[in-house]
């Protein structure tokens, strides 16, 4: 399988995206107002997008001839509210 940088910088959008709107929407309109609702559909979401990301940031070490530590900084990045940003602009050509 072949993961183009186009693609994988998508997912990382995607996933950088889907997180803020989990930490800054969903997750007071739960805890706040009582309305889990949107937890579950966003967070369900993520949770996807976040394992495809890190799959995907493999691919990149692979295609890209990144370090195991490029790849370890990368994968770091995916746990930080606005990590996938830097790493697609530090890491990516």
């Amino acid at each position: 399988m072949e993961l183009s940088v186009k693609t994988f910088r998508i997912i990382s959008a995607l996933e950088a995206i889907s997180f803020l709107v989990l930490l800054l929407i969903a997750m007071p309109l739960k805890y706040i107002w009582q309305m889990p609702q949107m937890v579950q559909v966003v967070g369900m979401a993520h949770g996807v997008l976040f394992i495809v990301y890190l799959i995907g940031a493999y691919f990149m070490k692979e295609k890209l001839n990144w370090s195991w530590g490029t790849l370890l900084i990368v994968m770091v990045c995916s746990v930080l509210p606005l990590g996938p940003f830097y790493a697609e602009r530090k890491y990516l050509p």
